[in-house]
């Protein structure tokens, strides 16, 4: 017989916070990290999601996937519009943003950096938009509103940092994708004096960096990525604070047929953070690979060890989670 749970929705997501959503992370690293090395994206990818659609279907929630993974890419995928969690009256509406293996091609190749994220939020929320492309920029907090402008050119976006910081704009370092497409960008940003940190893959984590420049030496994000990390990356910065602007690079007909359909009436829209994440919401990732911002998971005799991090953006709070896991045939199979 099934029981309704009447705890109200901010009570419950600080009940998902500190344990249900950092399973459903959890699970969908350890499945993917048994795929390390093995030169499979996609083997990597599919058991990541299908960990993490399982344990989803496991919380006490009525959840929508609102930003899915691998439209663009035709990778197997939790579905934007699929319906996920224990079903109706289990628990309150929520939206969910998932990347389950964020870093697709590092995992396969066992390369820094990979992990599995997901967000969610109070339900109609999160952004829904589709799986494109997205034009990026995020600073970490500390700085005045509107430091950063999407439509001005780099140069000016790095001399304003770096007055704000108080230091030339050779002091200034700069986080982007290593794409070619980029190759114009890094050329204005070196122009400056300012420094260029290139990264193969993994801007969620990249967004995320910006935050905590004493400690990652990356000061501002800048550059074209996917827009369900972009979503991701603003739920991440709506916990930890910063500033983000994106617009979705809608430049085909289809796309932007697409995106009106999900309710996106302006295609040229500059978004900020509040304008992705409206609500409380929660974010939490768990390390696939070693990385800058997280420890790999670990396969040890009878322990699988993981380490989340998860955030809350009511109350700002961030938690380091270390987890040893002895029950390895039940982790894996359950």
């Amino acid at each position: 017989m099934s029981t309704t749970i009447s705890v109200p929705p901010q009570l419950l997501l600080e009940r998902i916070l500190t344990l249900e959503i950092v399973r459903v992370t959890e699970r969908a690293a350890v499945s993917a990290a048994r795929l390390r090395g093995h030169g499979n994206e996609k083997g990597a990818d599919q058991a990541a999601v299908d960990a993490m659609r399982r344990e989803l279907n496991k919380m006490p929630i009525e959840g929508t996937i609102v930003i899915g993974e691998g439209e663009r890419d035709e990778a197997p995928m939790l579905f934007i519009g699929e319906k996920v969690g224990a079903g109706i009256n289990a628990g309150p509406k929520v939206d969910i943003a998932v990347d389950p293996l964020e870093g697709t091609t590092l995992c396969a190749k066992n390369m820094p950096g990979s992990i599995a994220t997901m967000a969610m939020a109070e339900g109609g929320t999160l952004l829904h938009a589709p799986d494109v492309y997205m034009q990026k920029i995020a600073i970490g907090p500390g700085y005045e509103k509107n430091l950063i402008d999407i439509d001005a050119p780099p140069e000016d976006n790095i001399l304003r940092l770096a007055q704000a910081k108080g230091v030339p704009t050779s002091g200034v370092t700069v986080l982007v994708l290593d794409r070619p497409r980029h190759a114009e960008l890094i050329a204005k940003i070196r122009a400056t004096g300012a420094g260029v940190q290139l990264i193969t893959d993994g801007d969620v984590a990249g967004v995320i960096h910006c935050a905590d420049p004493d400690n990652t030496g990356v000061d501002i994000y800048m550059g074209t990525g996917g827009a369900p990390e972009g979503v991701l990356a603003a739920a991440a910065l709506r916990c930890i604070g910063g500033q983000m602007q994106c617009r979705l690079l809608l430049d085909t007909h289809s796309k932007r047929n697409r995106a009106e359909s999900m309710g996106i009436e302006d295609p040229n829209f500059v978004y900020q953070i509040e304008d992705m994440v409206k609500g409380d919401c929660l974010f939490a990732a768990t390390g696939v690979t070693d990385g800058s911002l997280l420890s790999g998971v670990k396969f040890r005799k009878g322990v699988i060890q993981t380490e989340t991090v998860v955030m809350r953006s009511v109350t700002g709070t961030v938690r380091y989670i270390k987890a040893d896991h002895r029950q390895l045939e039940k982790f894996h199979l359950d």
